[in-house]
């Protein structure tokens, strides 16, 4: 992991040279900014860490709720996804230019930007997972769709920029895609783990397993799975239903929504495993649904690292998932869970037998909980700190 970036100043007026005592104006971008989600959890946490730090932190968003920083709207008109996603980068761009803030970060693909956090991973890396299950005629269609271009072209525009002086991966996986695919300095690419509430998230909320088991109609000796997460088809929903046929003592909970639940729903009825399956959609309290759980599930195509992946091993859960989740660098096969190909059919269905041993499970993730435990939000603070502090004194 990188540590440091060759050149460090990147303010785009004098006053980038800045030390951090001296207050400095931060624009950080975001298209929509919502109080629960897994992305805008992380720009507040970036806001208030460079806040506190007295600097002036603004959010240019389209929509926004739940958050103290100061917001410049950026709603541009959005009748197709390509425009969406060009007309409000080219607005943002132009926003902060006339701004003239000292450091702007974005969480989008927006070439321009200083400094860029690749939450989302590699547009590319994830449409070639994506079209392995599908048919030549198909995947050749996907590359070529208007959309799937834009986001191609526009993700090598800004990793080739010469103003992009920083990439924050969280995780190995994405750093070593970006270096892969691009034309860009290793020096640029920090690697910074998401951090995660070690208090909240803990075995002792397996004192829910009961209420929860109730309102769901599960028995509690069961062995419960639990999924996370909206986007079911590139999470791998599919492959865990299907996972179910081979054991018929397993539960499966499924938080969070999709519009298309229906065709999941009868996916389940077609395999003959639709009363193992409870889909209790987006909860305001996830972390009683971990203490129900004895095992977590995410058999995602792509995904660069989940943070329900870090709650559910904080909360004592061994996690299957792939070899294309950046969560894998944390799981040891056997130990605290297991990592395999999102396709591989016979090797979910044997994982998942496997977690019917409920007491495995119990081992298994106190591992998991020991793995996870130094990944604090205060350690990922004082890693951010380093980070800006290298970026705004123009240290090198």
């Amino acid at each position: 992991m990188s540590t440091s970036t060759k050149n460090t100043n990147l303010g785009t007026n004098s006053k980038s040279n800045s030390t951090s005592n001296h207050p400095l104006r931060i624009a950080l971008i975001r298209q929509k900014f919502r109080f629960d989600g897994g992305g805008e959890r992380i720009v507040s946490h970036i806001s208030d860490i460079l806040s506190s730090h007295g600097h002036n932190v603004s959010l240019i968003a389209r929509q926004w709720e739940g958050t103290n920083s100061s917001v410049l709207k950026c709603n541009p008109p959005k009748w197709t996804r390509v425009q969406r996603e060009s007309l409000f980068a080219k607005q943002a761009i132009t926003i902060s230019e006339q701004e003239n803030f000292d450091l702007v970060q974005s969480h989008e693909r927006i070439p321009g930007c200083q400094v860029y956090r690749a939450g989302d991973g590699v547009h590319r890396c994830w449409l070639e997972e994506r079209s392995r299950k599908m048919p030549g005629w198909r995947r050749w269609l996907l590359f070529r769709n208007h959309y799937h271009r834009y986001m191609l072209a526009a993700e090598k525009s800004m990793y080739e920029d010469s103003r992009l002086k920083c990439v924050i991966c969280n995780a190995q996986m994405v750093a070593d895609e970006i270096q892969k695919h691009f034309a860009i300095d290793p020096a640029n690419l920090h690697v910074i783990y998401n951090g995660v509430d070690t208090t909240r998230f803990h075995p002792k909320l397996k004192k829910y397993r009961t209420r929860v088991c109730n309102e769901l109609q599960i028995s509690p000796e069961q062995s419960i799975g639990l999924f996370v997460g909206s986007g079911w088809e590139r999470k791998g929903l599919a492959q865990a239903i299907r996972g179910l046929q081979a054991s018929p003592e397993l539960s499966l909970i499924v938080l969070g929504r999709d519009k298309a639940q229906y065709a999941f729903e009868k996916l389940a009825a077609k395999l003959g495993v639709q009363k193992q399956i409870h889909f209790a959609g987006v909860q305001s309290d996830v972390a009683s649904y971990y203490g129900a759980a004895d095992y977590f599930i995410l058999p995602t195509l792509y995904d660069p690292f989940p943070n329900s992946i870090l709650e559910a091993m904080a909360s004592g859960l061994p996690i299957l998932t792939t070899t294309k989740c950046g969560a894998a660098e944390m799981i040891t096969n056997g130990e605290n869970g297991y990592i395999l190909d999102s396709l591989d059919d016979t090797g979910w269905q044997n994982v998942m037998q496997k977690c019917s041993n409920r007491e495995q499970c119990r081992s298994m993730g106190l591992q998991a909980r020991s793995k996870v435990k130094p990944f604090t939000y205060d350690a990922m603070q004082q890693k951010l700190i380093a980070l800006y502090d290298q970026l705004l004194n123009g240290n090198d």
